[in-house]
């Protein structure tokens, strides 16, 4: 056995200097754990599981000192390069198991009964109630070991090697700016989360028909001056004062007047996101006005 082939074996490379990257992605965090939000730590903490604490480490010192030339995230796919001690960089490859369409319309239908749940994910928030969305579901939205698949094109032949624990440290780290890269991962572009989401809320309202108050004529004003000789008359009881309670004939009808507002730099999603709590105020307000609301 080759001097070469023991050390594979054994997994011992003899310590390599990677060559200066210029303009490489250099991690945020210098020193300390990775990741700020709760979503980035859960994404590290599955990396960490695997073991290989040497090689997790110089993959830490990798994605610090800026060795990572481009990431690309693609539904259920990562793909990135990486500047090792060879001329020509490694290509680093880390595919998850995307969500079947069952398991999608499963969670999307979780999500969709919570407007201000759906609202925060719109405000671009990741609700810490999401894994319990999903988990209602049957779902799981962060991938398990068995989930992943990692490969490298380094003659390391450990799984994470340097390169790809570089690249899943700076995921996490973009997963702090856009937690929906997560849904990305998983199958699905934040959009078609979105969209799927308002289409749930959209066929799960009442139409307009049935939310319609019964119109009735209005009663012909009698002139003001044959009134006034009994203005200080004890008017008719209240008792025949009838209120409607019914979602509006037209929602958010008077955003929709307006237009986009001018303040915002995402009016749509400002837009969208007024809609979800207009809807969750009525569903709340509904169901204290019909009895379902917390007793006491």
């Amino acid at each position: 056995m080759s001097r070469r082939r023991y050390n594979n074996y054994w997994g011992y490379f003899p310590k390599s200097t990677p060559i200066p990257v210029k303009d490489g992605i250099k991690a945020r965090t210098q020193r300390g754990r990775f990741g700020k939000n709760w979503w980035a730590r859960r994404w590290i903490a599955v990396l960490e599981s695997f073991g290989w604490s040497n090689r997790l480490q110089r993959g830490r010192t990798y994605a610090r000192k800026g060795q990572v030339l481009n990431i690309d995230v693609r539904p259920g796919l990562v793909t990135a390069r990486v500047q090792g001690s060879r001329r020509r960089p490694y290509s680093v490859r880390i595919e998850i198991r995307p969500l079947s369409e069952e398991q999608w319309g499963r969670a999307i239908d979780a999500m969709a009964g919570q407007a201000l749940f759906a609202a925060q994910l719109l405000a671009g928030e990741m609700p810490p109630e999401i894994e319990e969305a999903f988990k209602a579901a049957r779902v799981s939205l962060f991938p398990a070991s068995g989930d992943i698949e990692m490969s490298c094109s380094c003659p390391d032949w450990a799984v994470p090697c340097k390169h790809i624990a570089a690249v899943y440290y700076l995921l996490g780290e973009e997963f702090d700016r856009d937690p929906f890269l997560l849904f990305t991962l998983r199958g699905r572009t934040r959009e078609q989360v979105m969209e799927a989401l308002r289409a749930r809320r959209a066929a799960g309202a009442p139409s307009i028909e049935e939310a319609a108050p019964v119109e009735e004529p209005e009663p012909q004003a009698e002139p003001l001056d044959a009134a006034l000789p009994r203005f200080w008359d004890p008017g008719e009881s209240l008792g025949g004062f009838h209120v409607t309670i019914a979602p509006p004939a037209v929602e958010t009808a008077l955003l929709k007047r307006l237009g986009p507002p001018p303040f915002s730099r995402r009016p749509e999603a400002f837009v969208s996101t007024l809609t979800l709590v207009y809807a969750a105020v009525t569903d709340r307000a509904l169901a204290l006005a019909f009895g379902e609301g917390e007793s006491g």
